[in-house]
């Protein structure tokens, strides 16, 4: 007969079909299930636009079965009235399944999760894991979603607080969540504290499986050509990339060709285009299902991470720039992103902006045409994304966890 402490719920804050689940929430669960004893609920918010219907959910449980994981899926809805009740019968609802189903452990995918995990470890005495753990509250009036002098900030800080000292385990995206920790928690980390930044599918994201077909088929043959796999505005630069962009046109020229995966509408590149004088020729756009990214991904000598260089972004995870530096792409970068911009510019593997302005953009391009010259550098990135990606850096933190 199973423990309690054997019986997982998963909360997340993600609808299924979401890139957050499949890249980085799933993979760790069938990592944590290689454990025999374990046995795991993923909590999934489906919002409107991505409802599940009984047949797809069926399909889905078919998948999942294997690997003992069991889906469950919640309305969603956004932050308002009809919002705050729908959390309320969403925190009942799992209040009610915790008891139902014997859960002894909530695993909760960062701090907005973690708040209502939170709530329930406490109030039914469960353990609590917080995984993913990075700051929230203060990204979101960063990023100018919400205002620092706002409920919604000031009851997720308070909760982040709470869980920090609450949790039994806390897995971060870097080392410099101890300080954060600190610093804005008033909390001391000591042994609960491990270190999971954002791994790789090493075999899917291989730079050596080239399609030269593709690449002619798309014009790409014989040009530099620099990928970004991204959204722009929110927590990405946008008028930064663009004018970034506009002065690789005019060093390149015709030879640079920039490989677009968005979501973002045709309308909305063209009007970034506009705005910066950009010959739309130079952009090839595409919206991808994640397992075609590293296909294309393959084709470019070089990837971009603009990501605003906020004060919380030192202690995210980019899941990007693992898939990058596993396609064996020198990254440019802005400063204090994450441990990644140490990264590059400690193993000479892209260019970090040191500011955001013209003459910065045009040292990142002479960096690029040096460093794609050299034969080895894929390989040489290579070895840097096993060595800070891998997906063994997180079965060993989960072995121990969830000790066998």
């Amino acid at each position: 007969m199973k423990k309690s402490e054997d019986r997982i719920l998963v909360l997340t804050y993600w609808p299924y079909q979401d890139a957050l689940i499949q890249t980085y929430t799933l993979p760790y669960l069938k990592i944590i299930t290689e454990n025999p004893r374990l046995e795991l609920w993923l909590i999934c918010l489906q919002p409107k636009s991505k409802f599940i219907t009984t047949q797809e959910l069926v399909n889905i449980q078919k998948t999942l079965d294997p690997f003992r994981i069991n889906l469950i899926v919640l309305n969603y809805r956004p932050l308002s009235m009809i919002g705050l009740i729908n959390t309320g019968f969403i925190f009942l609802k799992l209040l009610s399944l915790t008891i139902k189903l014997g859960i002894g452990t909530i695993h909760a995918w960062a701090t907005p999760a973690g708040a209502l995990g939170y709530l329930i470890a406490r109030l039914l005495k469960r353990k609590l894991v917080l995984d993913s753990y990075e700051p929230h509250a203060e990204a979101m009036v960063e990023n100018g979603t919400w205002k620092n002098n706002g409920l919604p900030f000031k009851l997720l800080f308070w909760l982040e607080k709470r869980q920090t000292h609450f949790a039994r385990v806390l897995i971060a995206a870097t080392e410099g969540m101890k300080q954060y920790a600190q610093l804005k928690y008033n909390k001391t980390v000591e042994s609960n504290f491990f270190v999971k930044p954002a791994c790789v599918d090493l075999v899917l994201f291989d730079h050596r499986k080239k399609d030269h077909l593709l690449k002619e088929s798309l014009g790409l043959k014989e040009k530099i050509v620099g990928i970004y796999a991204g959204k722009f505005g929110g927590i990405y630069l946008d008028k930064e990339f663009f004018a970034w962009l506009k002065i690789a046109d005019e060093y390149w020229g015709d030879k640079f060709r920039l490989l677009l995966l968005t979501s973002h509408s045709d309308g909305e590149i063209l009007d970034f285009c506009n705005q910066f004088k950009i010959d739309k020729r130079i952009i090839t756009k595409k919206f991808l299902p994640h397992s075609e990214v590293p296909r294309y991904m393959a084709l470019a000598d070089f990837a971009l991470s603009p990501i605003k260089p906020v004060p919380s972004k030192r202690y995210c995870t980019p899941i990007k720039d693992g898939e990058y530096w596993a396609m064996g792409l020198p990254i440019i970068i802005p400063q204090n992103i994450s441990d990644d911009s140490g990264i590059i510019k400690r193993e000479h593997i892209g260019y970090v902006f040191e500011a955001l302005n013209d003459a910065e953009y045009h040292r990142s391009l002479l960096v690029i045409d040096q460093l794609i010259l050299d034969s080895t550098l894929p390989e040489r990135i290579r070895e840097v994304a096993k060595k800070y990606r891998s997906f063994e850096i997180a079965r060993k933190i989960y072995q121990h966890v969830y000790t066998y």
